[in-house]
């Protein structure tokens, strides 16, 4: 057994099992052995348990509230709002479980009939992360179960609790013994773990989400067994306020893009590049939004509505990130308090490429403000990064937007929108950086389904031998 502890009182917040690379490839055998009959079982029947498991989520929202917020810090609402979108996923899901099947065509003139076949490629190994726990965690595994595969679902050491009572829910919604399997192991058996359940002979397809550094890790070990991934992974997500932008709105939507379960999201707004004949102004209204938002949230050391940070190295990494820019020439607008594991949401103005702040990827609570000239630099600045997850442009013209976006070396853009927001049925992931592959709607049949070509010959052909 090992041992979570919560981030702010550092009172054990749950007690998992440490499994070990045998319970890894014993989770992966269960599902091995699970998957002809749930792979041929009716989609009817698969897609009734995916929603009964999101009645079952909502119906056990306290569970899931308690667990997030003592495992990692998180608050009530952020809680919440992961119940909702995890059963709006696995209800969306639910939608694909007739996907797999057969399309005929004709070859030849109609010599040849083509069956172009899909279906689920076997054992599906979701790897989730801890800042969106039962988003990140139904995400994992819900599409692969809608599409006949059966799961294994390695839980984050930072919130094995959350993680189980997901499966707990599955498993209470009727679904079979074996299709879905938990793995959990104390932190430093996670390199062994992750490198048996990709090296297992069963496991066919391996996802993701979390850190580029680990990304790149998971990625090198699938290459090694040629396991296709998906990788969704670290963000640099900017906001570009163009000088006709709705000042109110933008700063509305960046306040909550960079501070939202304080900015511990994979999509938060890391740049907010505004175009100087605006900035004087946007910066005053996103301060003031700010300030307001701290006064509500009273000063640091309770989570509140913003939650807390997920532990003391964040705090120490962020520290790093202020100091930095700070003695870079820097502003601090707003914000900057620090009290264990909390952090009062910060702006920062006159950031520049001199500083860590405007290359790395801030997972916290810290908005930087870039100013520019024109659109061309905007565009310039918001490329000028490793990532490519998430984007935003806010601008009265559309057309122009528009124009940006497609520009942008992103996965994601919204045009007058925050750049975090997810619908369950739309592609979601990134680019160069951020990783590759998509979850979401008919992406996850391409990522978690085989396509197969078989061909019928109908009259005979002479061939050239």
């Amino acid at each position: 057994m090992f041992e979570r502890r919560n981030p702010v009182s550092d009172h054990v917040a749950s007690r998992a099992a440490a499994g070990t690379r045998d319970d890894a490839c014993a989770a992966a055998n269960a599902a091995a052995a699970a998957f002809p009959g749930w792979s041929d079982s009716a989609p009817a029947f698969r897609a009734g348990i995916l929603e009964r498991t999101a009645e079952l989520i909502q119906r056990r929202e306290a569970d899931f509230v308690a667990s997030v917020v003592a495992e990692t810090g998180g608050a009530q609402s952020w809680a919440r709002f992961n119940c909702e979108l995890a059963a709006a996923i696995l209800r969306q899901a639910a939608t694909l479980s007739d996907r797999p099947g057969d399309v005929e065509q004709a070859g030849e003139g109609g010599a040849v009939r083509f069956r172009l076949r899909r279906q689920p490629v076997g054992v599906v190994l979701g790897i989730a992360p801890w800042n969106a726990p039962v988003i990140l965690g139904v995400r994992a595994i819900a599409a692969p179960l809608a599409l006949g595969n059966t799961v294994v679902l390695k839980a984050s050491e930072m919130c094995p609790r959350t993680h189980s009572l997901i499966v707990e829910c599955l498993l209470e919604a009727g679904l079979p013994e074996g299709a879905a399997n938990l793995v959990t192991h104390a932190p430093e058996q996670a390199h062994d773990i992750v490198e048996a359940l990709i090296a297992h002979p069963a496991v066919r397809r391996v996802n993701f989400t979390g850190s580029t550094r680990v990304g790149r890790e998971v990625a090198g070990l699938c290459a090694r067994h040629l396991k296709p991934a998906l990788l969704e992974l670290s963000g640099k997500a900017p906001l570009l306020v163009l000088d006709d932008a709705d000042i109110d709105a933008a700063a509305e939507a960046a306040v909550f893009g960079a501070f939202f379960n304080l900015g511990q999201i994979c999509m938060s707004t890391d740049r907010i590049i505004v175009d100087r004949r605006v900035a004087d102004d946007f910066v005053a209204v996103m301060a003031a939004q700010t300030a307001a938002l701290l006064e509500e949230e009273g000063s640091p050391g309770g989570t509140g509505r913003l939650g807390a940070l997920v532990g003391a190295a964040a705090t120490y990494r962020l520290s790093a990130l202020l100091e930095d820019a700070q003695a870079r020439g820097a502003e601090l607008v707003v914000g900057g308090g620090i009290r264990g594991a909390t952090m009062q949401p910060t702006i920062l103005d006159h950031v520049n490429s001199s500083m860590r702040l405007y290359r790395e990827e801030v997972f916290g609570p810290i908005a930087p403000v870039i100013r520019v000239s024109g659109d061309e630099e905007a565009l310039t600045v918001a490329n000028d990064t490793e990532y490519g997850l998430s984007a935003a442009i806010f601008s009265a013209d559309t057309a122009r937007a528009r124009a940006l976006a497609d520009q942008l070396e992103t996965g994601i853009c919204h045009i007058n929108g925050p750049t975090v927001y997810d619908d369950p049925a739309m592609p979601l992931g990134g680019v160069k950086a951020s990783g590759y592959g998509r979850f979401g709607g008919e992406a996850g049949v391409h990522e978690f389904t085989e396509i197969r070509w078989i061909s019928q010959r109908e009259s005979p052909r002479d061939w050239p031998l």
